[in-house]
């Protein structure tokens, strides 16, 4: 299934006034992208341990992240691209410095099912404090894991006429369909992989 209509209606966008009532909602199942708090950007001293302005040597930031699905296949698989922006406080001699970058498939809003690490290496010429480069990374999510199982599906698109008792319940209220809905849930999150002081220091700065 590709996608899941909420609500029991005629056609997208549409109400149905007379066979029931409802508007159509289309669930995608490719999972959705983005870049998870405080992750962004990165900040390199020098010395490491300091963490004082004087002391910071190389910044970089995540931008211009986008994405690609492609459905076809048994798995949905995503591509994420994103460009790194990068700063440096010394611009005397050429210089390349690596910058870890992770991709994750989070299931359902809080499960982490799946984590890797890659690498994009900024390149810096002589003379310049800024550069920039670009980086890849891809994630599949097996479609049966991203489908919503026969019995749901029928309680979303039951039809519902005006007057019945439950005309007026949000099928998404049931323990059950939530769960069962949010299983089906992905996102593609990408960010810096970051040491526990870089993020304490993303977060408290």
């Amino acid at each position: 299934m590709l996608a899941v209509v909420v609500g029991g209606c005629a056609g997208k966008g549409q109400i149905d006034l007379e066979g029931g009532v409802g508007i159509t909602s289309v669930r995608s199942a490719c999972p959705s992208v983005g870049v998870p708090a405080s992750t962004g950007d990165i900040t390199m001293f020098d010395p490491p341990a300091s963490r004082d302005a004087s002391a910071i040597d190389v910044t970089a930031v995540m931008t211009n992240v986008r994405s690609t699905c492609d459905e076809t296949g048994a798995d949905i698989v995503t591509t994420v691209r994103f460009d790194v922006r990068a700063s440096r406080l010394r611009g005397d001699a050429p210089r390349d410095v690596t910058v870890p970058y992770f991709i994750t498939i989070v299931r359902g809003g809080t499960a982490v099912v799946a984590k890797r690490i890659g690498r994009v290496n900024v390149h810096f010429d002589a003379g310049q404090t800024r550069a920039q480069t670009s980086g890849t990374a891809s994630a599949m999510v097996a479609r049966s894991a991203a489908t919503l199982p026969e019995d749901v599906r029928k309680k979303l698109t039951q039809k519902r006429k005006a007057g019945d008792s439950n005309a007026a319940v949000d099928p998404l209220s049931a323990p059950d369909v939530r769960q069962a809905v949010l299983r089906a849930s992905f996102e593609a999150l990408v960010g810096f992989q970051l040491t526990d002081e870089q993020l304490k220091y993303n977060a408290t700065r």
